[in-house]
């Protein structure tokens, strides 16, 4: 009963997240406010574009994590998940929570909250698994802790923990090392949970040992929302004509830009097939950092239409190595040989995935990448353009073999080993996100227009881009 209740409230989730997302498109702003508190102290909530965007893609990925097999997705027995499905929406709820408050205090509340069931929900993964729970509850900690630092500043020196209230006061502060230090707190903290390099320590280990639904819940929710956060305080909470007084921009691009070449070269070194994706993810990342730092429409609308293919590509490869672990027992990227003639439809939507994230047309990734390096050009940056085509490059040398390896190669239980497709339950979410990874592609020029352009605009207004 557990598991339906998770799933029926994660279907209910998205249907109304999709519902305010379209009252938003429509130029209407949800906005309420919690116990009747003065908006210094901030508990409300708002759906605009950027957070009725990202609460519906989190719903959405949500309500496909939790009807995801247990069995499969989260390794266990059918009679021990009622806490799984709880702490899944413990997570949930966390994560939308920070994509809908409109004060810093409270955005610092959700993010635990969602660590915290993060924590517990990686430590079911098994001994080695705890250790890496326990090892990002230290660094996830420490990174929560710069952040509330970094909000003590804000409210000391502004009165006000709401985030509009707080840029025009810390507008008011000109150059102050408080506005500085404020900032670069709040950045670095939230970059441990964006998992941006340097800050990306936890993410290897965490992916390596956890299992296939709490791994989306990590690559496709929550170093997402962590994104998400990062954008709101560049662009909604610190002042227009900070960067003259701070580097910022010129920080998020340089990480970025090591991050891809790091995270794709560790991708394109390792053997485990859950240890090559978590350096992916690090370099995803990079990009979505590339696109905030460019001081670009352009680059922004290609960061933010990452957060969504990423989510899809993500969610769709980690659902495969839970199809090839329920149907094979097998874990290491050269045990996938030949799985394309025993599992065509796992292994379909797995090759879907992989060529949207090396950015082959016309799946979501290539626009993606398109109008990151389309705004690296328009900003004069033909170095991060290049970076960002190299890293496509050198994701294709680590994707191109075990695509090969799947269709080409014999297995290794022989050529007459049968067929073994998983149950309709596991194989139904890889089909529904490699096919939206493809139509997200076709029509990324609506999605643009309709929603990603505005988005961009309502961010950006103020820096006048």
């Amino acid at each position: 009963a557990a598991r339906w209740v998770a799933v029926g409230s994660a279907a209910v989730v998205t249907v109304l997240a999709g519902t305010g997302l379209a009252r938003v498109i429509d130029g209407e702003m949800l906005v309420t406010t919690v116990g009747g508190w003065t908006p210094e102290l901030g508990i409300s909530y708002r759906m605009d574009l950027l957070s009725g965007f990202m609460a519906t893609l989190i719903a959405f990925i949500g309500f496909l994590a939790v009807l995801y097999p247990p069995k499969v997705g989260y390794q266990a027995d059918p009679d021990r998940s009622l806490p799984i499905h709880a702490l899944s929406l413990l997570l949930l709820t966390g994560a939308m929570g920070v994509v809908m408050s409109s004060d810093l205090f409270n955005l610092f509340v959700f993010l635990e909250i969602y660590s915290i069931a993060a924590y517990a929900l990686i430590a079911l993964g098994g001994p080695l698994a705890a250790l890496a729970a326990f090892r990002y509850l230290l660094i996830g900690t420490l990174g929560s802790s710069i952040y509330l630092l970094g909000v003590g500043f804000v409210y000391f020196s502004t009165g006000t923990l709401s985030m509009a209230q707080a840029s025009q006061g810390l507008l008011a502060l000109g150059d102050s090392p408080t506005v500085i230090t404020a900032a670069v707190l709040l950045i670095t903290g939230l970059a441990v949970k964006m998992a941006l390099f340097p800050m990306h320590v936890w993410v290897p280990d965490a992916h390596s040992n956890a299992t296939p639904s709490v791994h989306v819940f990590l690559a496709s929710v929550m170093v997402k929302v962590g994104a998400y956060a990062v954008i709101r305080i560049v662009f909604d909470v610190l002042p227009p004509g900070f960067t003259d007084i701070f580097p910022l921009y010129g920080v998020l691009v340089i990480t970025g830009v090591i991050g891809i070449v790091f995270g794709s070269w560790m991708s394109f070194r390792q053997v485990d097939y859950k240890r090559m994706l978590a350096y992916s993810t690090v370099a995803q990342m990079g990009f979505i950092a590339i696109g905030i730092g460019l001081n670009s429409n352009v680059a922004l609308v290609g960061a933010l239409l990452l957060v969504l293919v990423h989510s899809f590509m993500k969610a769709v490869m980690f659902f495969v190595a839970g199809s090839v672990y329920d149907a094979t027992g097998r874990k290491k990227i050269p045990q996938f040989a030949g799985l394309g003639r025993r599992m065509p439809w796992t292994m379909v939507g797995f090759t879907v995935a992989a060529a949207s994230m090396v950015g082959l047309p016309p799946t979501g990734g290539f626009f993606a990448k398109f109008y990151l390096v389309l705004g690296a050009a328009q900003a004069g940056t033909w170095l991060v353009a290049g970076a960002v085509v190299a890293s496509s490059l050198l994701t294709l040398a680590y994707f191109l073999p075990i695509v090969e390896s799947i269709w080409f190669k014999p297995d290794s239980d022989g050529p007459d080993a049968p067929r073994c497709e998983s149950s309709t339950l596991v194989v139904l979410p890889i089909a529904a996100l490699a096919l939206g990874i493809v139509v997200i592609g076709i029509v990324n020029v609506a999605i643009v227009d309709a929603l990603l352009e505005p988005m961009a605009d309502s961010l950006t207004v103020g820096l006048g881009l």
